[in-house]
């Protein structure tokens, strides 16, 4: 047992948190550590209910506060069991990949696949504002997560705002902090749209799926105060990314 967990029991009832929260913290916290990893299938209500003293109601308060963070998820019929590390995307301020997997407790990297200057396709021209087959910066990168393929992102920067845009020495440097620090460009909205496509054959191998396999197909265009000035295309593996809303009434 790691030093850092406690062995798990009884709950103290004189703190002034509420004691499903306590259990929320004492299940997150051997997840954290890494004692219950992906797959691990967690105790029963009924031996969570005797370990830590507690009603069947609290317990169920503090399972699910963890399924509601994506750490648990429950399989009907089978039990509760630790998730796979997974981005989430949804109720999120705008951030980098690299800050998204850092908030989330992942080690986040890039493997550059290509840096390169083509021109713009008519997709990317409407979302910049600039002309088809004007020159953009192509930055195409495979996203990992603890060393685990996630995604592969293709960014169109334009060219015009970005020249000489060279990133081929700093492959796990943050497009966005390159852009802030370099050419002052500070994001202030994006836009996106998500649908399910399927992994070409290209993508599939880099992504070590099979080809054809479900995959989120996310298209990204970014603004300044100037206007957009990156489109992304990022394919992300299913089993690696999930989308999380939060819905309220007004």
């Amino acid at each position: 047992m790691s030093a850092r967990t406690p062995p798990l029991g009884p709950l103290d009832r004189s703190r002034p948190e509420p004691l499903w929260h306590q259990l929320a913290e004492a299940l997150r916290a051997r997840i954290t550590a890494g004692e219950w990893g992906a797959g691990f299938q967690i105790p029963t209500e009924d031996q969570l209910c005797e370990t830590f003293g507690v009603s069947r109601i609290t317990v169920r308060q503090g399972v699910r506060q963890l399924e509601a963070e994506g750490l648990l998820r429950r399989d009907q019929g089978r039990g509760t069991f630790v998730r796979d590390a997974r981005l989430i995307a949804g109720d999120s301020g705008l951030t980098s990949f690299t800050e998204e997997v850092v908030r989330l407790g992942t080690k986040g990297t890039s493997r550059l696949l290509s840096a390169t200057v083509v021109p713009a396709s008519e997709a990317v021209a409407a979302a910049l504002g600039i002309a088809e087959g004007d020159d953009v910066n192509r930055i195409r990168r495979l996203r990992l997560g603890d060393d685990e393929p996630m995604g592969v992102q293709t960014a169109h920067v334009r060219i015009d705002r970005a020249p000489d845009l060279h990133i081929a020495d700093d492959d796990d440097a943050s497009l966005y902090e390159r852009l802030r620090t370099v050419y002052g460009i500070v994001p202030r909205e994006a836009v996106e749209v998500y649908r399910v496509g399927s992994a070409a054959p290209e993508d599939a191998s880099i992504l070590r799926i099979a080809a054809g396999t479900p995959v989120f197909v996310v298209e990204r265009t970014t603004h300044d105060h100037e206007g957009p000035y990156e489109f992304t295309v990022s394919t992300m593996r299913g089993d690696k990314y999930e989308i999380r809303s939060t819905l309220r009434t007004f």
